[in-house]
């Protein structure tokens, strides 16, 4: 009904960022600590107000009353609970205190925060507990927190990710807010990095790091969609050392991605040992832009920084579809506080017959 505005904190490299944006959300605010992932949000939307530097730093009360949404991934840190009650002030010095500060300081209609969905049972589920009661204590109502599979958002990548939205109490009984459909077909690797229905062409070249020789001589020997239990017995034991004789199925390890299915989920460091996600033809790993693809980060959108510091911001990104998933759920419901808005303000002015179109 009207241009959204958002906030967004830990904004990394901009995959949420894209996504609102490509939802119709705008930005009126974003921050990161890591200067090559602020430098990459500065690179490529030069009129995004983007702050660098530690969000502890940022007066928010400047914003009150301008902000519909706010939204980030603050890091999961420990909280101590010996003792304490663990409201809002015991949190200080975490970054979610600081995503808390945000949230207390601009009071928009809606919040949205996403992490690892490992905060589930972070600490037997107390971590999450104190994060909601804390939510709650602010004046917010509190959906349940949802795991996502971002496969089922035209994204190519076995991704999950917990989010957690809110709604503020003096809309929350007059809005609904539902979480974005499904999609029926499930995109592949090689939707990723060849010409189709997510992509008008091939990926393009660029930089990317290399195995060291040795892995290189174990992966060879892995097809297309299989992993280390496809190795001859004897590479299995030399490559896997002690973790051999330990339990689980560890399928991540000497992984060889078929085109067939979606990747694992990209990690900071495509040829870090036990997390490997091998091209399903080459004996390599994914290059700066079949990564960013993976995340369905547009072509054209460059990272800043080494390749190393662009793998790390492309995996820590929110995947750009999921986010837009995600940002036309937000809209709609803040289309529906929107029109409530209008209609308050029609009785209040006189114009009780005012029409929403």
């Amino acid at each position: 009904m009207r241009p959204f505005r958002s906030i967004e904190l830990f904004a990394g490299a901009g995959g949420m960022a894209l996504g609102m944006e490509h939802a119709g959300i705008e930005h009126l605010l974003l921050n990161d600590f890591d200067r090559y992932a602020a430098a990459t949000l500065r690179r490529n939307r030069p009129e995004w107000p983007v702050v660098h530097g530690d969000v502890a730093e940022i007066d928010f009360t400047p914003y009150a009353g301008e902000v519909d949404v706010l939204t980030g991934g603050f890091p999961c840190q420990a909280f101590s609970y010996a003792g304490k009650k663990m409201g809002f002030e015991d949190t200080r010095g975490t970054l979610f205190y600081e995503f808390a500060r945000a949230l207390k300081e601009t009071r928009p209609a809606l919040f949205l925060a996403e992490n690892v969905r490992g905060l589930l049972n972070h600490d037997k589920g107390r971590t999450l507990e104190t994060i909601l009661s804390v939510f709650r204590s602010m004046g917010y109502r509190v959906l349940e927190p949802k795991v996502l599979k971002a496969v089922k958002y035209r994204v190519p990548q076995k991704r999950e990710r917990l989010i957690i939205v809110g709604i503020r109490e003096d809309y929350a009984d007059k809005v609904t807010f539902s979480w974005p459909e499904e999609c029926t077909e499930e995109y592949t690797l090689k939707d990723a990095l060849k010409k189709g229905t997510l992509y008008p062409n091939d990926v393009p070249p660029s930089p990317g790091q290399t195995y060291p020789e040795k892995k290189k001589v174990i992966l060879d020997k892995v097809p297309p969609g299989g992993y280390w239990r496809d190795l001859p017995i004897e590479d299995q034991k030399a490559y896997m050392m002690k973790s051999f004789y330990l339990g689980g199925g560890k399928t991540g390890i000497a992984r060889r991605i078929a085109w067939d299915e979606p990747s694992l989920t990209l990690t900071c460091s495509p040829a870090q040992k036990q997390t490997e996600r091998c091209h399903p033809d080459e004996t390599r790993p994914f290059t700066v832009r079949e990564y960013a693809r993976i995340q369905t980060f547009p072509d054209e959108w460059i990272f800043e920084g080494s390749v190393t510091q662009q793998y790390k911001q492309i995996g820590n990104a929110v995947p750009v579809n999921l986010a837009y998933a995600l940002g036309t759920s937000l809209v709609a419901t803040l289309n529906q506080i929107e029109e409530l808005d209008l209609l308050s303000f029609g009785r209040y002015e006189g114009f009780g017959s005012l029409k929403i179109a």
